[in-house]
Formats: C-alpha cells, structure tokens, sequence
C-alpha cells in the first residue's frame, strides 16, 4: 500500500488508510486477533465480541468520532485522525468500506453482473478514490478511471479466491453467469475446476481485462512517484490475469499466483502505457 520510493508524509497517510482497511476487513471476516483487544477498544465486551455486525457498527461510531471529536477510542483510528486532518477527507469512502463488509454478513450471492458491481462500489472503489485524495490528484475523470482499475482487481480478487469465498459461505460470481456456463454451487466445491467452470472464470477473467485496460489511462494522467504506484496497481492487476490465464483458469485448488518477472513486465508496459 505504502511502497518506500514514496515521499514519507505519502507513505503515513497510506498506511494509516491501509490499517483502517484492513482492520474493517478483519472485523467482517470474523479474523480479529484472539484476545478481543479490538472489541474492547471498541467498548463491545463478552459475547458481543463475536457478533461481526455488533462490532462494525461500534467500529462505524468510532469512525465517526474521528471525525468529529478527533478522539476516537480505537488507536488505529486515532493514528487515522491526522490524515483525516491533514486532507479534509470526507467520511464517504470510509463508511462505504464499512458498509461493504456489512454486506457481506448479509448478502452471500450476487444474481447479476451489476449487482456485484454495486458491491464493488462500496468494497474496492473507495480505496482508490482515498489514494488520490491523499496525494491531491482527484478529478471526476481520474476518480472513474481509478474506479474501473479497483472494481477489477477486485473481481480479480474473487476469481483467485473462489474457494476460500465458498469455505465462508459468500459466492461472488454472478448467478446469471452461472446459469450460463452451467455451473452448480457444487461445482466450485470440487477439488480441480470442471470445463464449465474454467469456462466462467475464463469470462469474468475477460471483464477484469476490460476494465484494467479501461483504467490505463490513469496511471498516465499523472507523474513522478504517484505514476509508478498507480503503475503497480495496474500492473499488479494485469499481472494477476496473466497467472489465472497461465494456469488455464483453474482456480480451485489455489489462487495462481504471478512470478516477480511477470509483475515487473506488467508494470513496465503499463508505465508506457502499452494495453
């Protein structure tokens, strides 16, 4: 999130960002450090500590002391408070996370493209939008851009963990696209992955193509340092592609992985603003 080549107030922020992230992420996967320091520090004690929707909500009330009183009781929302500051950010894109990870205690099944891509909103777009915020490039034009790139890695996200998304009861390919290659919720269980489902995978792969491509021109609207973090993000994102379309689409015993080589390559072309 925080790459070293970026100026140390830039790093702050982004990890600061990146810790309230992944902490919402962690309250919604039920993955919080045993111990339940983090419920306490949310003022939820005993049994409570284990309700994920209980906890999100306390976490969102803290949030929005950030915000108001600048005195939250979570340490890692009171390191949160000086990029609140220093950026006037807006609660939105923050909330919105929350809300995506209280989504997914509630809904385990998208029926359409577009309702995952309604979920993409709250769940991926945000942190892009947080990153130009951060470093002072946010246009309409640069926000929409930075919002296809987020939705695809994010969909890019879900095809190399259909598995470990099954194992917590959430199925994040559309229901429609299912019915159209023929694939049962039993078939994602199997342990190698069927035609059908390489099929699929090969489609949704292809949309996440789209959209990456979609996204190029970003990295090259802006310069220095932020062209290259933007330019590891794409890349990284293509370079995922290429590992799920290396492997034939078979996802299901583990998500593929790209090499160093195959990154760097992405992020190379990317930087030239090869498609």
């Amino acid at each position: 999130m925080a790459p070293f080549f970026l100026p140390r107030a830039w790093r702050d922020d982004l990890m600061a960002l990146y810790g309230f992230a992944r902490l919402v992420d962690d309250i919604g996967d039920g993955d919080l450090a045993p111990g339940g320091a983090d419920a306490r520090h949310l003022g939820v004690t005993g049994d409570a500590a284990d309700d994920r929707l209980l906890l999100l909500d306390a976490f969102e009330d803290d949030l929005r002391r950030a915000f108001t009183t600048g005195d939250p009781g979570h340490p890692l929302l009171r390191r949160l408070v000086p990029t609140l500051r220093r950026h006037r950010l807006d609660p939105e894109p923050f909330l919105a996370l929350i809300a995506a990870n209280r989504q997914d205690q509630l809904v385990t099944r998208y029926a359409t493209y577009d309702e995952l891509l309604a979920y993409c909103e709250f769940s991926a777009n945000p942190v892009g939008r947080l990153v130009l915020a951060v470093t002072g490039t946010s246009t309409p034009e640069r926000v929409r851009r930075s919002d296809a790139v987020c939705t695809a890695l994010q969909i890019v996200e879900h095809l190399q963990d259909i598995s470990e998304d099954l194992a917590r009861d959430r199925i994040y390919l559309p229901a429609e696209d299912m019915r159209r290659f023929h694939v049962q919720e039993s078939d994602l269980a199997a342990r190698t992955t069927g035609a059908s489902v390489r099929a699929l995978v090969a489609f949704e792969t292809q949309r996440a193509r789209h959209l990456l491509d979609e996204g190029l021109p970003l990295v090259g609207s802006v310069h220095g340092r932020l062209r290259l973090l933007l330019a590891g993000f794409v890349g990284g994102g293509r370079a995922a592609v290429h590992a799920i379309t290396a492997v034939s689409y078979d996802v299901l015993p583990g998500p593929p992985e790209p090499t160093k080589v195959r990154l760097l390559r992405e992020v190379g072309a990317t930087l030239r603003g090869e498609g």
